[in-house]
C-alpha cells in the first residue's frame, strides 16, 4: 500500500484570488505586455484543444488568450507574469504534518495535486513546511493529466513504485479525489476522518 494526499484544501488552506484575469492581466502590464480592452473575455474562452481531462498549463491559456486578440508575448514573459499572479499566502492545517509523517511511517508516501500553475505547488510546500516530507509529487502541470482522469493517478502511484489499485488517496473532494477508485484505489475524505485520525484508519485496515 501506498498513500497519496491531495494539497490544497487538504493538507493547505490558501487566499484564492478572487479575479485571476485581473491579477494575470496587472503582471502582463508590468512586463509590457500589451493586455486586450476585452482581456477578462479572451481569458474565459477555451484556446487549447486538450483532451478531456488534460491539463493546459495556465501560462500556455494565457499564452493563446493574448494571441487570440493579435498580442504576441515572450513565452518566459508570459510564464513568469503567471507564476506571479499566483503567489498566495499559505496555512498549514492543523495535523497536517504530522499526519503525513504518521502515514510515512507505514509505507511510501507522495503528494498528488491538480494545479495548472508552474512552481505553485512547490512554493506552497515550502512556505507550508512541508517540503521533502513526500516520497514522490505528482502535479496535472507537471504530468499532464488532472484529477480525477485515471493516468493522473497512474502517474502518481508508479512515482511510488506500486500499483494503481494499492493506491490510498487521501482528499476534501470526492468529485476530482474520488477518482482513485476508477484505478482501483481507495478514497479517504478528510471531511469524516480528519488528518490526525488518518495513519490509525490505514494502520488499522487488514
Amino acid at each position: 500500500m501506498a498513500v497519496t494526499f491531495d494539497l490544497f484544501g487538504t493538507l493547505v488552506d490558501v487566499e484564492y484570488p478572487s479575479d485571476p484575469a485581473e491579477i494575470v492581466a496587472r503582471e502582463l502590464e508590468s512586463r509590457d505586455v500589451a493586455v486586450p480592452d476585452d482581456w477578462h473575455v479572451a481569458y474565459g474562452e477555451r484556446h487549447v484543444d486538450a483532451p478531456a481531462g488534460a491539463e493546459v498549463p495556465l501560462p500556455a491559456h494565457v499564452a493563446h488568450a493574448l494571441e487570440s486578440r493579435g498580442v504576441d508575448a515572450a513565452e518566459n514573459v508570459v510564464r513568469h507574469a503567471v507564476v506571479a499572479a499566483f503567489d498566495p499566502d499559505v496555512t498549514r492545517r492543523d495535523g497536517a504534518r504530522d499526519a503525513v509523517r504518521d502515514v510515512a511511517a507505514q509505507g511510501p508516501v507522495g503528494l498528488l495535486s491538480n494545479c495548472a500553475v508552474p512552481e505553485l505547488v512547490s512554493k506552497t510546500l515550502i512556505r507550508a513546511g512541508l517540503r521533502g516530507e513526500f516520497d514522490a509529487v505528482t502535479t496535472s502541470v507537471g504530468c499532464g493529466w488532472r484529477k480525477p482522469h485515471p493516468k493522473a493517478f497512474e502517474t502518481a502511484a508508479d512515482a511510488l513504485g506500486v500499483a494503481p489499485e494499492t493506491l490510498v488517496h487521501v482528499g476534501d473532494d470526492p468529485a476530482t479525489d474520488g477518482g482513485v477508485a476508477d484505478v482501483g484505489g481507495r478514497f479517504v475524505d478528510v471531511t469524516e476522518t480528519p488528518l490526525p485520525r488518518i495513519a490509525a484508519e490505514l494502520e488499522a485496515e487488514p
